[in-house]
């Protein structure tokens, strides 16, 4: 992980923290920063819904992007056998602290913000780009992909490190959200994933790159058109994308799904089986700030 710039702006508290509550349970009293006002949210809603995507800055303080960056090491010696862009959701079956990153609120009021009060999860993906290796992400839009029901969802992609168009940035063409679903052809080389979507709908020309800070979270619509080149620089790009869907939404799945959690309000009866935030177990999982008691925050009845 790369240091943060000096003086970045931190996140403050909506409750006054003390030493004890924050070493005890971090999720209950994390929040945005104060100038995120509602107005504030109201203008990065706008924007997505013009554009395609949003950038919120400084969401994640850089404590927690630190852990964050020690469990992408801590996956990764557990699972030797897979490339870092290729920690799926699948690891999260029984993952305390990738639970409680994509449960922390100040990612869940930016959610919120697109998919209305009761916040479920559906997938969750570390990408890390080595140095001088990194997979591209062919072109692609992500609902192509996806068994959703209606495909209401939202991605959040959190920076871990400085990304660049030198490391690999995500890009998107605005607009493109506007498009329907199109049908993904075979990728043809070695990728992140294993389909892009036809030539004819991207236009490298009106492509945006997403730079970013540690502890910045873009937004993006599961159609946009989007992507990111490989990594041939000597730093390392490391991100998590996360896919919220409201608890209306279903996962249409005949086998257990193992990153459908319940993170906020309420579940709507007969649409997804969720899972139960799984508890810390000392020396199983990787410690982090608030281990035992994080999960006093998941909602009830998820």
């Amino acid at each position: 992980m790369e240091t943060p710039p000096p003086n970045a702006p931190m996140p403050q508290c909506l409750t006054p923290p003390t030493p004890e509550n924050l070493n005890t349970n971090p999720l209950l009293f994390a929040h945005n920063p104060p100038m995120t006002t509602a107005a504030d949210f109201a203008a990065h809603k706008a924007e997505y819904d013009r554009e395609g995507y949003t950038i919120f800055r400084n969401v994640l303080d850089a404590e927690l992007i630190a852990e964050t960056d020690r469990h992408i090491a801590w996956l990764l010696e557990r699972n030797p056998e897979l490339r870092p862009e290729q920690l799926h959701h699948w690891l999260m079956k029984d993952n305390p602290f990738w639970t409680r990153l994509i449960a922390d609120p100040r990612l869940l009021d930016i959610a919120e913000t697109f998919v209305g009060p009761n916040v479920a999860l559906f997938a969750s993906h570390f990408i890390s780009k080595p140095p001088f290796d990194g997979q591209p992400v062919l072109w692609h839009q992500d609902g192509a992909y996806w068994p959703l029901e209606p495909m209401e969802v939202v991605t959040l992609w959190l920076a871990v490190d400085h990304s660049t168009p030198e490391n690999g940035c995500m890009k998107v063409i605005p607009g493109t959200q506007n498009l329907e679903l199109q049908e993904m052809e075979e990728a043809g080389q070695e990728a992140v994933l294993d389909r892009k979507v036809p030539d004819e709908f991207v236009d490298e020309s009106k492509a945006v790159d997403f730079v970013l800070a540690p502890g910045d979270v873009s937004v993006h619509n599961p159609k946009i058109v989007h992507g990111s080149h490989a990594n041939h620089s000597p730093h390392r790009r490391a991100g998590l994308t996360i896919r919220y869907i409201p608890a209306t939404t279903r996962i249409l799945t005949e086998e257990n799904w193992p990153s459908c959690l319940m993170l906020r309000g309420s579940p709507v009866p007969g649409i997804n089986d969720y899972n139960p935030w799984p508890r810390y177990v000392e020396g199983r999982h990787m410690p982090f700030r608030g281990a035992e008691t994080y999960h006093e925050a998941e909602p009830k009845g998820g």
